[in-house]
């Protein structure tokens, strides 16, 4: 029995048989002596005694029971008081001068943030998060009181932290951290910060509540974790740091991301087993990034797929060590790799620079391999065949040729049916798209195709992704009489868990049996025109088997970033409800809307196949991710001059082209919503989507 509670006193109340009952009364000072005395049996006249009896046992044992727990409460304060004060002298108050107030919806706090001594040099580490602003100057008050200026040396661009250097001749204290494989889930976490009071760090208790999150960068804990403490250390019960308090997202890789959790009981810290593992080389000034393989698994869900290449990057690490389209990723460093979420796992901690050891299976074969991992790799753009299929056939049938492509230049018509690329048998669109992401534009494709019962061969000359609108196209499909249906309205999807509403237009011709593109539209700010927005859909939804997705903000006023998990439950409720053609969702948003649209593209790539956005740029700090083989995104934009977002628009241009994403401009004389020629345009645009 705990000595804390041996030293207690004990009382129980024993049955003997009916006539009689005995109260043991024994103390740990008195050992196993124990006293009893006789109470009378409950009969008429002794029930009042023998309940008062029991009820004064009961409250003398609830008594000492709250005794023990306010002495056990008061030893945990203790302890943790201790832990605190233990790290204290390595925790730093950290305040910026100057900068932005705010980055898109995130307002950034002008008070004082957190950093942790982690060598006696004058280094401090710190969360990017307090260094958004880009400060003209940064202040550090150190153990002793002393400000100091203080200066960004590096940064950790995989695990999102800062590294500072003060010049001092203040002797530093550098914390103890806990070795990663002595944390266990469940023991006590306490965060803490020095943004509240210069002279005594702010704690905030909890637990860790998992390891190895964040793709293995992270461990989770239910403190409260905020800007208050973000920097900070988050250490054990004996002093000891577990980790820098970072905010981070598993879906996302910017600054600010899982910002939106603060104070939730959702929080993150880097273990300082690991940024030690990096410290000497951002001490010399260089920043680390996260490492890059350069592949590109095949599409569905990581949970349940393994780890199957769909392409192979030329000029890539993983080309260079032999890896190839086709292979399965089945160990790395030793751990088996049973589905593709174990490889982000396995990947995610390392930076790059640092070598992996890859064992493949390919056909029947094992394959190993060292590839050195990279900061970035050069821009993958997908090739382009030129061709549209159609798409009631099975089999690919051209519908479209693309004038001054490599089709037209070989002789493709329509009607041809494409059946080898390479001798690559390709039956049906995905397994074309999948032999073509693993070639390059100005490469030499090898089509067979059957045109009028014969088979021939030509040779196709790829170029990249066409960014012009043609003027007209032929049909998708043929077209069969619905005969007289009733004009149809929006109708609400609801999303239990979210208050936002949402509308959507689904034609009144809709068959089951053919697949229908979606127009997610994202409203600018402001007051909403519902059938003004159903008036300007409602025939082109209806000729080009388009269903309308209008998801609202909750506030009318604005957007924020934690409602792309709304839009996305909208989107996923449409899918699975209806036929959806997954190579023609487009997010279209204006203004707000429109920033809203790239956040949700770029997020959610196995989703979004465009973004049509009108007076909009990409949102600031935004990382966008690379081109990906198997998740074409095209961008459809608006240009109009004089306009205050003018300059960031061709910005964002310009970024994405050189990261080889194929962009579309459409010129605006100034800042207006289309008009019907332009959503006309808009529309043959997404029609295109599926092109090859």
């Amino acid at each position: 029995m705990n000595q804390l509670y041996r030293s207690q006193m004990a009382l129980t109340l024993l049955v003997r048989r009916p006539s009689e009952a005995v109260v043991r009364h024994s103390t740990a000072s008195e050992g196993r002596r124990t006293c009893f005395a006789k109470v009378p049996s409950p009969t008429a006249s002794g029930r009042a005694y023998q309940f008062a009896l029991l009820w004064l046992v009961l409250a003398a044992a609830s008594a000492h029971a709250n005794a023990q727990d306010d002495d056990i409460a008061a030893l945990e304060e203790q302890s943790m008081n201790a832990a605190v004060a233990n790290v204290a002298d390595s925790v730093v108050r950290i305040e910026t001068v100057g900068g932005l107030d705010r980055i898109e919806e995130v307002l950034l706090g002008d008070g004082p943030t957190t950093g942790l001594i982690v060598d006696a040099d004058g280094f401090i580490v710190s969360s990017a998060f307090n260094f958004l602003s880009k400060p003209s100057s940064i202040l550090v008050t150190l153990p002793s009181g002393k400000r100091t200026p203080a200066e960004i040396v590096a940064r950790d661009h995989s695990r999102m932290l800062v590294l500072l250097k003060v010049t001092t001749e203040e002797a530093l204290r550098v914390p103890t951290a806990v070795p990663v494989d002595q944390m266990q889930v469940g023991q006590w976490a306490i965060a803490v910060g020095r943004a509240l009071d210069s002279h005594h760090p702010n704690m905030s208790v909890g637990i860790i509540s998992a390891k190895d999150r964040v793709w293995g960068k992270a461990i989770q804990c239910d403190a409260k974790i905020s800007p208050s403490n973000y920097g900070g250390p988050l250490v054990d019960i004996q002093g000891r740091v577990l980790g820098v308090l970072v905010p981070m997202s598993p879906n996302e890789t910017s600054e600010v991301a899982g910002a939106e959790w603060y104070d939730s009981g959702i929080g993150f810290a880097v273990p300082l087993a690991d940024v030690n593992r990096s410290l000497d080389k951002m001490k010399k000034g260089e920043d680390v990034f996260p490492g890059m393989l350069g592949i590109a698994l095949k599409g569905g869900s990581i949970y349940s797929l393994p780890a199957d290449i769909a392409a192979c990057q030329v000029k890539s690490p993983a080309y260079e060590a032999g890896v190839r389209a086709g292979d399965t990723i089945i160990e790395i460093d030793g751990h088996p790799i049973q589905r593709q979420a174990h490889l982000k796992h396995a990947l995610g901690p390392r930076y790059a620079g640092d070598t992996v050891h890859v064992v493949l299976k390919r056909d029947e074969q094992r394959i190993e391999t060292d590839v050195t991992l990279v900061d970035q790799l050069v821009p993958y753009e997908h090739p382009f065949l030129g061709i549209l299929p159609l798409r009631d056939r099975k089999s690919i049938v051209v519908r479209y040729v693309f004038p001054e492509s490599g089709a037209a230049a070989a002789g493709i018509q329509i009607g041809d049916k494409i059946t080898k690329v390479n001798d690559a048998a390709t039956p049906t669109l995905a397994s074309l798209r999948e032999t073509l992401a693993s070639l390059e534009p100005k490469q030499i494709a090898q089509v067979t195709l059957v045109r009028d019962e014969k088979e021939e061969t030509v040779q196709v000359a790829l170029s990249s992704l066409p960014t012009t609108i043609p003027d007209n196209l032929p049909p998708p499909r043929q077209q069969t009489p619905n005969g007289d249906v009733p004009p149809a309205d929006f109708i609400e999807v609801k999303i239990p868990e979210h208050a936002n509403a949402c509308l959507a237009f689904v034609p009144p011709s809709y068959q089951a049996d053919v697949p229908h593109g979606v127009v997610v539209y994202l409203r600018p700010p402001g007051e909403f025109d519902k059938q003004g927005l159903l008036d300007r859909w409602r025939t082109l939804c209806e000729a080009n088997d388009l269903i309308l997705l209008a998801p609202q903000p909750l506030d009318a006023n604005r957007w924020t970033p934690v409602e792309v998990e709304f839009v996305q439950k909208t989107l996923e409720q449409t899918i699975a409800n209806y036929n959806i053609d997954k190579s023609r969702i487009a997010m279209h948003g204006q203004e707000a809307g429109g920033a809203l649209a790239y956040l949700f593209a770029f997020r959610n790539r196995e989703l979004a196949r465009a973004v049509v956005v009108v007076d909009a740029a990409t949102p600031a700090r935004l990382r966008v991710p690379d081109n990906d083989p198997v998740y074409p995104l095209a961008i459809l934009t608006t240009l109009a001059p004089g306009a205050q977002v003018t300059e960031r628009v061709k910005q964002t241009v310009d970024q994405l082209r050189k990261m080889k994403y194929p962009v579309t401009v459409l010129p605006l004389d100034t800042t207006r919503d289309l008009n019907e020629q332009e959503r006309g345009q808009v529309v043959r645009w997404i029609d295109t989507l599926d092109r090859i």
